[in-house]
C-alpha cells in the first residue's frame, strides 16, 4: 500500500499556501523541494513537478495582501509572479546541476485529442533528457468565463499524473491529509490514513477554499484523487511543511493519507472522461441499458440534443457516461429517433450509422 520504492514517474503537486513566506516565495523550501526531486532522479526515477503560487508571487511583488478575485487582476498577478516563481525554481535546480522547464497549460491543451498527445510527448521528451517539467496553469490567459481554465492546479495535477500514466501522485498541502472532520472546527477529528473509495458523503464534508491566493481546497484535493485513481495511479496527500516529506513518503513512511486507485482505464477512454463535455445527448431507457451492455448508442433511443458540438467532440449521455460522438448537434438533432437505415438519406453519404460506439463511451463510475 505505502510501498512506493518501485515507483518510476512520480508527480508532486505543491500549493500556495506551501510556498508562500510573508507574501513571496519560501526560497528555502523551494530549495529543500528541488533536493528532493534530485534524490528521486539520482535513484532513477523521474518527477514532474506541478506548482502553485504565480499569483501569491505577483500580489506579494504589488504589496497586496487581500485575496485577488478580480480576472483581470488575477491575470496581471500571474503574469508578474510566473517568471519569478521559475526564476527561484532555475536557481535551486541549477545549484543541484538539474535542468527544469516551464510548461504552461490550459484545459483546452488537454480537452483536444491532438494538443493532448502533443504535450504527453513534449512531457516524455523532456523526461528521458533528464529535465525536470515544471507545470502550472497559464493564469495569464486562462479563465472560466472562456472555458479554458483548470479551476486549481489540484485537478491539474492529477490530469497530468493521468495522462502520463504515473505510478504515483503526491499533493502537497498545508493539513496532515483527510480527516473524518474539520480539524480547524473539532478538536475529536482524526486523520484517515487509507482511503478505498471517494463517496458522496465524503465530498459533502470537504469544505471549501483554502488559503487567501489558494483556488483549491480539500473538495478539490478528492475530486483530483477521483482523477487519478482512474488511470490506476495512488494518490498521496500530505503536509508540505513536513521535512523531506517527499522522501519519506516514497520510503514508505506512515505520512498523511493514501488514496488506492479503483479501476485502471486506457489512456483514451481517460481522456474522454476528463475532457470537458461540448453538450449532452439525452437517450432514453432502452439505449442507456443497451451501452450498459457494451453495444453502440442508437440514434434511435436519441431523445434531445443539448449545448453545440462537432463531429469527433465529447460530450455527457445523460448523467451516465462520455463520448466521442459520430455526429454534430444539428446532425443528431436531425436524425434523432430516426432508424439508423434513414441516416444517409437526411444526411448523406459518408456518415456512421450510430451516435457513438463501445469505445468510445466511458461510464462516470462503475
Amino acid at each position: 500500500m505505502r510501498n512506493f520504492t518501485k515507483s518510476k514517474l512520480i508527480v508532486i503537486k505543491v500549493g500556495t499556501s506551501t510556498l508562500s513566506l510573508n507574501g513571496g516565495v519560501n526560497t528555502t523550501y523551494i530549495k529543500s523541494l528541488a533536493e528532493q526531486i534530485a534524490a528521486l532522479e539520482n535513484a532513477e526515477k523521474q518527477c514532474v513537478l506541478v506548482t502553485s503560487g504565480a499569483i501569491g508571487m505577483g500580489a506579494g511583488k504589488l504589496k497586496i495582501t487581500e485575496s485577488v478575485t478580480g480576472v483581470q487582476m488575477r491575470q496581471a498577478c500571474a503574469a508578474i509572479g510566473q517568471p519569478l516563481l521559475m526564476t527561484e525554481y532555475r536557481k535551486a535546480f541549477d545549484k543541484l546541476g538539474l535542468t527544469c522547464a516551464q510548461v504552461l497549460l490550459t484545459a483546452e491543451v488537454l480537452n483536444n485529442r491532438k494538443s493532448y498527445l502533443n504535450l504527453k510527448n513534449a512531457i516524455e521528451t523532456l523526461l528521458k533528457l533528464g529535465v525536470v517539467p515544471i507545470l502550472n496553469e497559464n493564469d495569464c490567459v486562462a479563465t472560466d468565463e472562456i472555458g479554458t481554465a483548470f479551476g486549481d492546479n489540484d485537478k491539474l495535477s492529477a490530469l497530468v499524473a493521468s495522462k502520463l500514466d504515473a505510478d504515483v501522485l503526491i499533493i502537497l498541502t498545508d493539513i496532515d491529509g483527510l480527516y473524518d472532520k474539520n480539524p480547524k472546527e473539532h478538536s475529536d477529528a482524526k486523520l484517515v490514513k487509507v482511503v478505498y473509495e471517494i463517496t458522496g458523503d465524503i465530498l459533502k464534508s470537504a469544505g471549501s477554499k483554502g488559503s487567501t491566493f489558494a483556488t483549491g481546497g480539500m473538495k478539490t484535493k478528492l475530486e483530483a484523487a477521483k482523477i487519478a485513481s482512474n488511470a490506476g495511479c495512488r494518490i498521496v496527500l500530505a503536509n508540505g511543511k513536513t521535512k523531506n516529506v517527499i522522501t519519506k513518503i516514497i520510503a514508505g513512511d506512515d505520512i498523511g493519507t493514501v488514496f488506492m486507485p479503483k479501476r485502471k482505464l486506457d489512456n483514451r477512454l481517460r481522456w474522454i472522461l476528463n475532457s470537458t463535455a461540448k453538450g449532452t445527448v439525452c437517450i432514453d431507457a432502452g439505449a442507456a441499458e443497451a451501452i450498459k451492455k457494451k453495444k453502440s448508442l442508437l440514434v434511435k433511443g436519441v431523445k434531445s440534443v443539448e449545448g453545440h458540438f462537432d463531429e469527433g467532440d465529447v460530450v455527457m449521455i445523460n448523467d451516465l457516461a462520455k463520448a466521442v460522438v459520430n455526429f454534430s448537434d444539428d446532425e443528431l438533432k436531425r436524425i434523432a429517433g430516426r432508424h439508423s437505415s434513414e441516416i444517409k438519406d437526411i444526411l448523406g453519404q459518408g456518415k456512421k450509422d450510430v451516435a457513438a460506439t463501445p469505445e468510445n463511451i466511458v461510464f462516470l463510475d462503475y
